[in-house]
């Protein structure tokens, strides 16, 4: 009893931060020769500590009565300590729902001196050794204090040699992999072949996109040296993230950069469609070629990046984006034929049309003379004034928005920022194309996407951007406190209307620029007559035809008649076409 009382004299303060344990049981503490298996090992946090016990937090309990040995991290020096103990209590926390605090006394005050080895043979969870490599990674670093017991203790260690293959691609995946130790090469087979497309090595992780989209492993892994990796289940990644989902955070950025630099792309199925290659990238989404897999028709396919999938606006605003499109129907506007939600992102399915898109052009061009911008002003006019026509307003026009068949055609990409005319916005848009209005979140209108149409139309021009601001707030600023430069002191040989024309599209108070599309182009009109071009000669328009085959037994006759009849009055209301042909028996 006087040794009780003893100890409970001890002054017991909460650590301000938890400190780092490692509880061995009696049965797993070292043998004769210094040796430990570390089976049945856990990491625990000490929230306080004296010279005669510790109290300890961890997601199972402690058996009352249990004989462990304690390995206490001192975080001053990051040394270890070694105390045996038994514990004395354990009940679940009140304040840490799926925790446990358990009490134990120390049976010595000061630590003992012999450091367990682990047993070579035997390493199936991280040793404090291993904790030394986990802290110079990011996957702790960006974890909250309190999930790196958690993580830890859910790691299961495996050995790989030289040459082995531990992913195959198509497989389901349910775990991921942490590189302690070796490299291994990335390897997609694609059309027979097989492409190495990167390297992975010491702290990298490997499987994170099967575990968190759910979809097949999207390469082989083969190890190129002999390996020791750390492995984390689906079920302890989706149990730690349920409290700590910085993790998922953490991995889904990293879904999202290996998508935005991979130079090549296993094919992958979204619903109805294939997944063949990468078209383009951008800052919210990437682009791909595909094909609808029935149809065999060919398409392009808009994927939201796992990290934007994740931010409610942003998912939004994609799938405004697909509704908006699918609605319209323009020579000047890329169409939507379809939006699937799979793999936790969406995809926007959508016409597969050849070119290149405007900021391409420029950088292989420089300026472009006023004959040729001047019909590109004229289709971005007619797509946009069809859709302002509609209440939407683009808020994003720019180069790399704006695609250029070969035959001349223009399309309108990117509908992602579209908003009702005369909606507030939260500051949406590229900082060097925002008009005033957007920069300063008020309501957005007609003369908004006519502002940076402006700019659009001097950087064509000039070969270079109005405002030469590199920085992006800077940018914003100056579209805020400054006009545009003269185009005519920049741009030789600029035509006066033309001058004009962008002066007053950029105009800083909104009530002084075009008020609308057909304003502008009452003014554009006159100038494309003087060059020599025209809305209605600048392309000629194409008609597309598709051959659709029906192959069919005589009594589905009558029910097939039905159907083409409704399909018939459907594509007539459309504008478009249809013609049917009897074939012989076949």
């Amino acid at each position: 009893m006087a040794a009780k009382t003893y100890r409970r004299q001890w002054d017991r303060t909460d650590l301000a931060t938890p400190n780092l344990a490692i509880y061995y049981p009696v049965e797993t503490a070292p043998c004769e020769c210094g040796q430990v298996d570390n089976t049945c090992q856990r990491f625990v946090d000490l929230t306080n500590q004296t010279p005669g016990g510790a109290t300890a937090l961890a997601t199972q309990p402690f058996e009352p009565g249990a004989q462990c040995i304690l390995k206490i991290h001192n975080a001053d020096d990051r040394s270890w300590s070694y105390f045996p103990a038994e514990v004395k209590w354990s009940a679940p926390s009140p304040n840490a729902p799926r925790f446990h605090r358990s009490g134990f006394a120390f049976s010595s005050e000061v630590p003992i001196d012999w450091p367990p080895r682990e047993k070579a043979d035997s390493k199936k969870r991280p040793s404090s050794e291993d904790y030394t490599f986990f802290r110079t990674i990011n996957i702790l670093k960006r974890l909250h204090r309190d999930a790196v017991c958690p993580l830890l203790n859910a790691l299961v260690f495996r050995r790989v040699e030289a040459g082995e293959r531990f992913v195959t691609q198509g497989e389901a995946g349910d775990t991921i992999f942490i590189i302690q130790k070796g490299t291994c090469a990335i390897i997609i087979e694609k059309d027979g072949e097989s492409h190495s497309i990167a390297m992975r090595r010491t702290g990298d992780i490997i499987g994170e996109m099967s575990l968190l989209t759910g979809e097949p492993r999207s390469a082989h892994v083969e190890a190129g040296t002999d390996m020791d990796l750390w492995v984390l289940k689906k079920e302890d990644f989706e149990a730690i993230t349920r409290d700590y989902p910085e993790l998922r955070n953490f991995l889904t950025e990293i879904v999202a950069e290996r998508f935005a630099t991979s130079r090549m792309t296993a094919d992958r199925e979204i619903g109805r469609y294939l997944i063949t290659d990468i078209i383009g990238r951008g800052g919210f989404s990437i682009v791909y070629k595909g094909v609808h897999t029935r149809l065999n028709m060919p398409v392009a396919i808009k994927m939201l990046y796992h990290d934007m999938a994740m931010e409610e606006d942003f998912v939004n605003n994609f799938q405004k984006e697909a509704v908006t499109i699918a609605r319209f129907n323009h020579e000047n506007i890329i169409k939507v034929y379809d939006v699937e939600s799979c793999y936790q992102t969406m995809f926007i399915v959508m016409e597969h049309v050849r070119g290149r898109s405007l900021r391409q052009i420029m950088r292989d061009r420089g300026s472009l003379p006023p004959v040729e911008v001047v019909p590109y002003l004229l289709q971005v006019c007619a797509g946009l004034h069809y859709a302002h026509q509609r209440g939407i307003i683009h808020q994003d026009i720019k180069p790399g928005n704006l695609f250029i068949l070969p035959d001349g055609r223009l399309k309108i990409l990117d509908f992602g920022l579209a908003c009702p005319c005369g909606e507030e916005n939260m500051m949406t848009g590229t900082p060097f194309y925002m008009a005033p209005e957007q920069v300063e979140c008020l309501p957005v209108d007609e003369r908004t996407d006519i502002y940076a149409l402006g700019l659009t139309a001097f950087e064509m021009l000039a070969g270079r951007k109005a405002f030469l601001e590199d920085d992006p707030h800077q940018a914003m600023e100056l579209h805020v406190e400054e006009d545009i430069p003269d185009p005519a002191e920049h741009i030789p040989d600029c035509p006066e209307g033309l001058r004009q024309i962008i002066l007053k599209a950029c105009a800083r108070d909104v009530a002084d620029r075009y008020p609308t599309i057909a304003d502008l182009l009452h003014d554009l009109k006159p100038l494309a007559d003087a060059l020599g071009v025209s809305e209605h000669t600048l392309v000629s328009p194409k008609k597309r035809m598709t051959t659709l085959f029906l192959i069919y037994e005589d009594h589905h006759q009558l029910e097939l008649n039905r159907l083409l009849e409704a399909f018939s009055s459907r594509v007539e209301d459309m504008g478009i076409t249809l013609k049917a042909a009897d074939f012989n028996d076949i």
